[in-house]
């Protein structure tokens, strides 16, 4: 009885701990003025990839090295990036190389996948995802939405947890989403430190998040 006992106050102590610790890596924070920010952006298949395109068309060279997140069977996302960066060099010739790079992670959920095996497949991505965005240490992730961000932002917001780097999470609803949120956007509406939705009425039914307008 005392062994069970010990053990409950030792988890709940480890609970209390890292309750404290989630709240300190979520609350705002005053900017710092940086040369330069590494990014790293997850882009969907189809429709995410190319809204999550269009927002960075607005984003300037600052914004660099830029390391884009892919599924590990979406050749078409891969050629729009390449194709991306190629035209944005093309229209800036005096900026340096660009400088970027492509990483894939298996899916978190297929099309049609049932929930139960989606628990399984996430958790796999996430396992993978965690020495990737160890590695990169990104000073932002972006993100609008396929299931993929979901296992990276958890990642990110690892890091810091375990108080290796502060990663800014910044998620963009998709245009698509006009009265309810994406199950991606409902897990990360939490999570995130910038929440942008971009139609009147998800601004009022989630009052924390950031409406802009269309920005996509």
């Amino acid at each position: 009885m005392g062994g069970t006992l010990i053990l409950a106050a030792a988890a709940g102590t480890v609970a209390v701990l890292l309750a404290v610790r989630l709240w300190v890596v979520l609350r705002p924070r005053a900017a710092v003025p940086r040369r330069s920010l590494s990014l790293l952006v997850v882009a969907g298949s189809g429709g995410h990839t190319t809204e999550i395109l269009r927002l960075l068309e607005n984003l300037s060279d600052a914004y660099s090295p830029r390391h884009y997140i892919i599924a590990d069977t979406d050749e078409m996302s891969a050629h729009k990036i390449n194709s991306f960066e190629v035209n944005r060099a093309d229209r800036n010739p005096s900026a340096v190389f660009p400088e970027y790079y492509i990483h894939r992670i298996p899916r978190s959920r297929e099309v049609q996948q049932s929930w139960l095996s989606t628990v399984l497949t996430t958790l796999y991505s996430l396992w993978l995802s965690f020495p990737l965005t160890h590695r990169v240490k990104p000073d932002l992730v972006l993100c609008n939405g396929p299931g993929t961000c979901v296992p990276i932002c958890i990642s990110a917001l690892l890091l810091g947890i375990l108080g290796i780097k502060k990663v800014i999470i910044v998620y963009v609803e998709s245009i698509c989403r006009v009265e309810h949120l994406s199950l991606s956007g409902k897990i990360l509406f939490h999570l995130s430190d910038y929440f942008i939705v971009q139609w009147p009425t998800l601004k009022e039914k989630y009052p924390k998040s950031v409406y802009l307008g269309r920005i996509v």
